[in-house]
């Protein structure tokens, strides 16, 4: 079965501290292994900022823009001194995205039972399945096969 999961953005901000987290591979070996949840902030709670002050402050280059203007981590050069956070203008990254310790359990979100686990132990109403398409007038965009998110959108 081919399920799909909703990842309430909006509401995950009311748990500052995510004790689960969900993995997948991105399609690079380059990028590493890259939380489901990183991915979703990058992709749609960024504002793309011409400038991006965030890449400018690395001091391991490991922030980079792609071709699309979205900013991306790369997960092997980022020592994880949460500069971006903080001269973020827009305050739209999440510090807890670069903890040093893991989340207490990462679930691989290729493996549907692993998705059972992962929505239950996710804080009530942040993470459901989720069955419709991508819907821009309640807020909801298609990340990748499994998972989709609901977030306030930034349009450049």
């Amino acid at each position: 079965m081919n399920k799909k999961i909703l990842i309430d953005l909006i509401k995950i901000r009311d748990f500052p501290a995510m004790e689960v987290d969900g993995k997948y591979s991105p399609g690079s070996a380059r990028e590493g292994l890259r939380s489901v949840r990183e991915e979703a902030v990058f992709s749609f709670t960024c504002r793309r900022c011409l400038e991006a002050p965030c890449i400018e402050v690395c001091p391991a280059e490991a922030l980079e823009k792609d071709d699309t203007g979205r900013v991306v981590r790369n997960v092997n050069l980022c020592v994880r001194c949460k500069s971006c956070v903080a001269i973020c203008p827009f305050g739209t990254l999440m510090d807890d995205l670069f903890e040093m310790k893991p989340p207490a359990r990462m679930y691989d979100l290729n493996d549907d039972q692993e998705l059972d686990l992962f929505i239950r132990a996710c804080p009530e109403g942040t993470v459901s399945y989720y069955n419709g398409e991508e819907d821009p007038e309640n807020h909801i965009y298609k990340l990748n096969d499994k998972v989709m998110v609901k977030e306030y959108i930034w349009n450049v």
